[in-house]
């Protein structure tokens, strides 16, 4: 059986969110939102085998295909036969990327010495508890109060939910912010960056986007957003703040996490990519889950 494929759009967000939000799997990965607005990139493509949403993505470095653990009920082991399958068409051995351990252990059991596993603690999610990062309470968040109190004494602020309207003021403060960041090794990462986040905030309704801003005298001076992940999982795709105005990292990560639905009870702020200052800055916030995800290689036969 030869799987079609189809490229992942925003009209198609009711069936994979079908699968996806009754998943346990917190992984960033199966964001629609993420598939969606990175989808120029990474070509990602899905389709329906039974009971399972299968999701390939393209690597641009080499052109391969690189696959999903299967999302849904059944026979694990007929599906990932019909993703071996696949990628054995064009040359490859079955890779999945973001496995859990979860899922690794079900691969152990299935495939007993079939799949070779690595891990990268580069791509490993940042998971939190929504209560923690609105309250932030104890002495291990208090440097981060600290921050938010000099903040509120020194600006007279607004939160304000990111609509339509504000889509050019956010995109205006990432594009000063793209400019004091966009030099040395980060700045192909960061071109990509900024063409997603263009997409996400100018589809924001059609792929399920949530977002909120930071104004301060009629002036956006930080954003962030994100989407459902599963039905207790929220995913914080993009934050960025003028740090000239002190402290606005951390009032708008609080504010929007207050913002969240409660029936989201974790908060996954994705990887830090092995970027030192962006794992100083997630670590700050003491993680609840630090989510290791692993690469799965089918074993030749």
């Amino acid at each position: 059986m030869n799987l079609s494929f189809k490229a992942i759009e925003p009209t198609d967000k009711a069936i994979i969110t079908s699968y996806t939000f009754n998943s346990p799997i917190q992984s960033c990965d199966i964001s629609f939102a993420n598939m969606c607005s990175w989808h120029f990139l990474y070509k990602s493509e899905y389709t329906e085998v039974d009971g399972f949403l299968l999701i390939r993505f393209r690597i641009e470095i080499d052109g391969s295909y690189v696959y999903v653990f299967p999302i849904g009920n059944g026979d694990i082991r007929s599906v990932i036969s019909l993703l071996e399958e696949d990628s054995l068409r064009y040359g490859r051995p079955l890779s999945i990327l973001g496995v859990t351990q979860v899922s690794k252990a079900i691969l152990e059991e299935t495939y007993p010495d079939g799949f070779t596993f690595e891990s990268d603690p580069s791509y490993c999610d940042y998971i939190y508890l929504r209560e923690d990062l609105v309250n932030l309470t104890g002495k291990k968040y208090q440097p981060k109060r600290n921050h938010i109190n000099r903040f509120r004494k020194q600006y007279n602020y607004r939160y304000l939910d990111i609509s339509s309207e504000l889509v050019p003021e956010c995109l205006r403060l990432e594009s000063q912010w793209y400019k004091a960041n966009s030099a040395g090794d980060y700045q192909r990462a960061l071109q990509y960056e900024r063409r997603s986040m263009t997409f996400a905030l100018n589809h924001a309704d059609e792929i399920g986007l949530a977002g909120g801003a930071i104004c301060v005298e009629e002036q956006i001076v930080a954003f962030a957003f994100g989407a459902p992940i599963n039905a207790n999982t929220f995913g914080v795709h993009v934050e960025k703040a003028d740090v000239s105005f002190d402290g606005a990292y951390s009032v708008i990560n609080q504010e929007f996490a207050a913002h969240i639905p409660q029936n989201f009870i974790y908060i996954n702020r994705e990887e830090d990519l092995g970027i030192p200052g962006l794992r100083q800055a997630k670590r700050s916030y003491h993680p609840t889950i630090l989510l290791e995800k692993y690469r799965a290689t089918r074993a030749l036969r």
